[in-house]
Parts: C-alpha cells; structure tokens; sequence
C-alpha cells in the first residue's frame, strides 16, 4: 500500500519503519521529528496524497481535529483515515464524521504495548469503525501488532482503551503499594512475586510489567524506569477516563482515586518523564523530590 504517517514521535517512528520492513510506501510527516529511515514531506498535506491509508499517531483530541482539517481535503476519495491517537471518544467520532464527510473511510485504533510493542511490532489494537474500514487496514494490524479487536461503531477503540488503562493505572498502584507494604513488613521482593504472581493477586502489572527491580520478567524498572509508558500519558489516559465517567454518569471511585495519584505524582514531584511503574519507589522513599 502507499501510506501516510502522521507523527512520528517515540511510538509512531517505530510503526512506520514495521511498515516501511514489510514493504510498504510509506511517506511521514512531523512537525518536529525526522526520524531516520522514513521519507517525510515538509507539509502534512502533501505527505497523504496518493494514500490508501492515512495513519495518524498524535498528542490529543485538539490535535487530531487540526490535523484532520489539513488532511482530508487532499485525501483520495475512498482512502482510510487509520487514527492510533488515545484520544476522548468524542474527538474520534468527529473525526470519523469528518471523514465521511470528505468521501473517506475512518478507524479509531489507539494501541497499547508501549515503545516496546511499537518498535517490536507486537502492539495491541483497539478498533471502532465500520467493518469495511476495519477490513482495510487489518493487513496493516498485522504487521504492527499481535493482536487487533473491533470493538464497534467510531469512538469505540477509544472507549476499549479508556477502559483498559484505567484498569492498569489503578492496578499498578496498588501493585507499587503492595511491594512498599511488603518491603516495611521484612518480606523480600522475589518471595513477594513467587506468590502473587502465580495467586489471586496477579495482574499485568505484577507478572508481566513488574515495578520491581530484579523481579519478574524484564521490564522498565530493570532499566532505571525509563519509559515504555510514561507517568505523564498515564495521568493522561485516567483523566480521560474520568472525562468520560462524568459525561456518561459512571460511578468510577477507583478511577477518580487512581487519577488524583498520578497527579500528584507527576504535577507535585515531577515524575511524569519516568515510567508509570516508578510509582512503586516513589512510595518506598526511594526518590527524594
């Protein structure tokens, strides 16, 4: 196929270059990056001519819709808007409108999976759009990913990833509170994992994304918490979670608490540009702000 690619930033280089490996024409855009390996045009316009699909990886909702206002009126009719921002349900279902109304097909596909699944082609697609467009892109799925789920109807990706990250947010605190309790009660790390791990406790964050050191699988804490996920998308991702809750009438506790944790823990002491999993030395004591 000739694709497009928009932002080309930590997660959207790596999907392009799985693209670019498997054969793929692929033209990028950046406002800022020029990552090696991808031919970029100087404007975003001119980047999706020609394109059977359109891929956009950008920051949030107020983004996607400039760029889809750049975008769409030098799209060729019938080519597929293919949008892997985590943005609100709303933003992605304007988007999709807007689509429709230029003659183009649209699909909301936020991922997870981190620079990691970006760069090793193992990302996780949650999918909203008709199953026409999803039947378009799918082949690129594959090549970027190890698994892609249609969720529903435009904004229906974004819903799935809302949902699942303030799962992972909420999990991996008290994960790190767990690990911070044991630590204060004499119970070493591995012992720790050795039984929760394979118990009731376990959870991705324990048994595949360890906060850790030393502990389970290798993850980012082996690695001085640099980011596979940052704080900061974290908090991102929760307080759309939280949007969502008061626009629908959800009941989220758990989520409302998870949010005001990871704010404070990136807007009060400044970790937003480590990983999400560094909450676990930040309640042990280990960093002092």
């Amino acid at each position: 196929m000739n694709i497009a690619f928009i932002g080309l930033g930590n997660m959207g280089a790596p999907m392009a270059r799985c693209l670019i490996a498997a054969g793929h024409n692929v033209t990028g855009f950046d406002p800022v990056a020029t990552p090696d390996g991808i031919n970029c045009a100087p404007v975003a316009a001119g980047a999706v001519q020609g394109a059977d699909v359109v891929i956009t990886m950008l920051p949030n909702g107020h983004i996607l819709s400039v760029v889809c206002d750049e975008i769409h009126g030098s799209m060729t009719a019938g080519a597929v808007h293919l949008d892997c921002s985590t943005v609100d349900v709303q933003s992605a279902k304007n988007a999709a409108q807007a689509a429709d109304a230029k003659g183009l097909m649209a699909v909301d596909a936020p991922v997870s999976g981190g620079i990691g699944g970006a760069t090793n082609g193992t990302l996780t697609f949650m999918a909203g759009g008709t199953s026409e467009a999803f039947a378009r892109v799918a082949p690129l799925f594959d090549i970027m990913g190890q698994k892609a789920v249609h969720c529903g109807a435009s904004g229906a990706g974004q819903a799935a990833k809302i949902c699942n990250n303030m799962i992972l947010g909420a999990t991996m605190i008290a994960t790190c509170e767990a690990f911070a309790l044991a630590d204060k009660l004499g119970l070493d790390r591995q012992s720790m994992f050795d039984v929760v791990s394979t118990s009731s406790g376990q959870s991705w964050s324990m048994n595949t994304y360890c906060p850790a050191p030393g502990v389970g699988p290798q993850s980012p804490s082996d690695n001085s918490y640099i980011p596979g996920f940052s704080a900061e998308l974290m908090l991102k991702d929760l307080r759309l979670s939280q949007q969502a809750a008061e626009a629908t009438g959800a009941s989220t506790p758990m989520g409302a608490r998870a949010t005001q944790v990871y704010a404070d823990f990136v807007e009060l002491h400044g970790m937003g540009g480590m990983d999400f999993s560094a909450m676990l030395p930040h309640l042990a004591g280990d960093f002092n702000d």
